[in-house]
């Protein structure tokens, strides 16, 4: 029991390590070169695809959550036990912090480098397109919401069996499209906090709004599943061969 658990804590961490490493670092690297072309639609993709690649990596191991909000929403939705939930958040933060770790080392080997916002999440002042507080709040909480829905939708009983992660990975790509000039996108807690350290200051400041509305988002998904889905048999990974009762 103790070996599986350590099993799963190691897959959230590393798939979330590749989510803040892959999509931060599009974000740092790529997209602070125009003439490369990549821009919001670019790094829209890269976050998108940390998560397909992940879901079929380690999705069977852990479930392929890789994000708090989305651990605490399939837990409100029934679909991952209580004692799981506070160590993979864990793992999940830590691999986060580790990737943004990373960044920055690779990062301050550029010479003229300047580490701004280091793709935090900001509103107010710190959003991309200075949207306020309020909007920020509701942009964040809906997307996490519709991103939870999805999840647990294509999990479900009745959907294609082990295709989940497509459509969960083409999901962050259009949520990302959607709010990258209004939050920077978070929509997961471990995700905004680690580049938040890094960049300090004000962006340590505003962590709360990506902790609180990501986390109500998933919340609210959760319990809506629980009417969906009452009567269903679902599973608790992204990516499955064979369905299973919790």
């Amino acid at each position: 029991m103790r070996n599986g658990m350590q099993r799963r804590l190691a897959a959230e961490f590393i798939g979330t390590f590749w989510l803040v490493f892959g999509g931060c670092g599009a974000a740092v690297f790529a997209a602070a070169f125009p003439q490369l072309g990549i821009g919001f639609v670019g790094v829209s993709f890269a976050f998108g695809l940390t998560v397909l690649s992940m879901a079929y990596a380690v999705g069977h191991i852990s479930g392929g959550h890789f994000n708090p909000a989305v651990t605490l929403g399939l837990w409100s939705a029934g679909r991952c036990p209580t004692k799981q939930v506070v160590p993979y958040i864990l793992a999940q933060v830590i691999g986060g912090i580790a990737a943004s770790g990373a960044l920055w080392i690779i990062a301050s080997g550029k010479p003229d480098w300047i580490p701004g916002g280091f793709a935090s999440n900001g509103y107010g002042a710190l959003s991309p397109g200075h949207y306020s507080m309020a909007a920020c709040f509701i942009a964040e909480l809906l997307l996490t919401f519709f991103f939870l829905v999805i999840i647990i939708g294509t999990t479900s009983k009745g959907a294609a069996t082990g295709f989940a992660g497509i459509p969960i990975g083409l999901t962050l790509t259009l949520i990302h499209l959607i709010s990258i000039p209004i939050t920077n996108t978070s929509v997961n807690p471990a995700r905004s906090t680690a580049p938040a350290l890094f960049a300090g200051g004000e962006y340590v400041g505003q962590l709360w709004l990506f902790w609180v509305a990501p986390i109500a988002g998933a919340l609210i998904a959760g319990l809506l599943a629980r009417l969906l889905y009452e009567n269903d048999t679902v599973v608790d990974t992204l990516i499955v061969e064979e369905r299973r009762p919790i």
